[in-house]
């Protein structure tokens, strides 16, 4: 199903699209990166001199507590035009179909769920009132679990910008490129890229094309991180040169101005008059990036045996138990197979962690068909799934030489919850009734 513009929504879209086509970035994820809009911005030598450079205001922003180990903490310095302090009363708003943790409106469910594509709205609607939450686990109050979430949009949010203190965003886009106007500067994320938006960070979703639809991972615990690489050595699986950081850019700007934060779960509004995203210069390693996903470094198997999913890795967010995350990001990237007497596409298994899984484009190596781009599944704790029927039949009879799959990019959020759906998504019209039936027909060969 298709959205809608008017011809302000085309003006708009053509606008983004030419600012994101001047982007500049710096590279590193985890780095310490500095930033400067217009030249002596940033303070020499120190973080919050007596008067700061050029009139501004120095703001310490906060990922992390300020104890937590070194190689742990995450903190940047703005340099703004306004304190962030310098605001109205927020109060409470509709949530429309944003939900958040714990989930309580379902129980948890062991069935096998499965989606087709979230339509396109046709009433005008932006990210933020596009977004859909699928379900999640955890408890937003005390900073761990997710939120899976789905959004869909047909217009740029204009004089409205968004937070969440609830969770850092990591967004997937599947349909349609987006702007990412932050406190940071701006970041284009298209499909095939992620753009990982931190806890608290102010920003704006402008559209690149008349619609857009993808996923949100809201990762209410640890801040993601590069996974540990172990025997595979230095290099290898997501390089932390290929995540992009924005530049500084400011919108000094006076006028109306809505400003959402989503806090303890819901969302609540406050009318600025300016812009909030009026940072000249920054510093420091707490930041939003985007990274393009058809750069990842696949690891696998040069001998026999699928590998386990783990070894795609892209982001982790630890817990408190080594090698158990909160939630992973995996994608299934191109790839070679060369595996000799194996069975080469995803193995029948169960699983202690839960999985929603996604396709951002082409088809997935264990779903010959019902699976398409834009569409989700999920597999819950130690829910039975594997390939179907036909993708059976045909990988057990391949011939088996060298095999390039370059024809889809799929993901998963993998979490050590399980994730509980929300009524909505349960009860969606998009939801396939019938998932179960791809494993139908799945025959006897046992020969004694």
């Amino acid at each position: 199903m298709g959205g809608t513009q008017d011809g302000k929504g085309n003006s708009d879209a053509e606008a983004a699209r030419k600012a994101a086509e001047a982007l500049a970035y710096s590279s590193g994820f985890g780095n310490e990166h500095a930033s400067e809009a217009v030249p002596g911005a940033l303070p020499v030598g120190r973080n919050s001199p007596q008067r700061a450079p050029l009139g501004l205001y120095a703001e310490q922003l906060s990922g992390s507590a300020f104890t937590e180990p070194r190689h742990h903490n995450r903190r940047s310095w703005l340099y703004r035009i306004r304190p962030s302090a310098a605001h109205p009363p927020f109060y409470r708003i509709d949530s429309r179909h944003l939900r958040s943790a714990p989930f309580t409106e379902s129980v948890p469910d062991p069935n096998r769920l499965r989606w087709s594509p979230l339509p396109v709205p046709q009433e005008p609607t932006d990210f933020l009132d596009g977004l859909v939450t699928v379900g999640g686990n955890g408890d937003v109050l005390q900073r761990s679990g997710i939120g899976i979430h789905w959004y869909a949009a047909n217009r740029s949010m204009t004089d409205r910008i968004f937070s969440d203190a609830d969770g850092e965003l990591l967004i997937v886009p599947q349909r349609g490129g987006l702007l990412l106007r932050t406190e940071f500067g701006l970041l284009r994320a298209e499909p095939g890229h992620i753009a990982l938006i931190p806890r608290g960070v102010r920003f704006r979703v402008e559209l690149l094309d008349a619609d857009a639809r993808g996923y949100v991972c809201e990762n209410y615990g640890q801040p993601f991180r590069l996974p540990d690489l172990g025997p595979i050595g230095a290099n290898g699986l997501a390089n932390a040169r290929d995540f992009l950081a924005p530049v500084a850019a400011y919108e000094d700007r006076e006028g109306p101005v809505e400003v959402v934060n989503k806090f303890g779960g819901n969302l609540w509004t406050a009318a600025y008059d300016h812009s909030p995203l009026d940072v000249v210069a920054w510093h420091g390693n707490y930041l939003p990036y985007v990274y393009d996903l058809h750069r990842f470094n696949v690891i696998g198997s040069i001998s026999y045996d699928h590998p386990d999913p783990s070894i795609f890795t892209v982001l982790t967010s630890p817990t408190d138990t080594p090698g158990l995350a909160g939630v992973d990001f995996v994608v299934f990237a191109p790839r070679w197979l060369v595996g000799e007497d194996t069975f080469r596409p995803p193995y029948f298994h169960r699983n202690v962690m839960s999985e929603f899984m996604g396709l951002v484009e082409g088809a997935y190596d264990a779903k010959a068909e019902g699976f398409v781009p834009g569409g989700s599944s999920l597999h819950n704790m130690m829910s039975a799934h594997g390939p179907d029927r036909e993708t059976f039949d045909k990988a057990s009879a391949a011939e088996l030489k060298p095999q390039k799959v370059d024809d889809g990019l799929a993901f998963m959020f993998e979490t050590r919850w399980p994730v509980v759906p929300t009524a909505q998504a349960l009860h969606a019209d998009h939801r396939q009734q019938d998932y179960d039936a791809v494993w139908q027909g799945l025959e006897r060969h046992f020969r004694a």
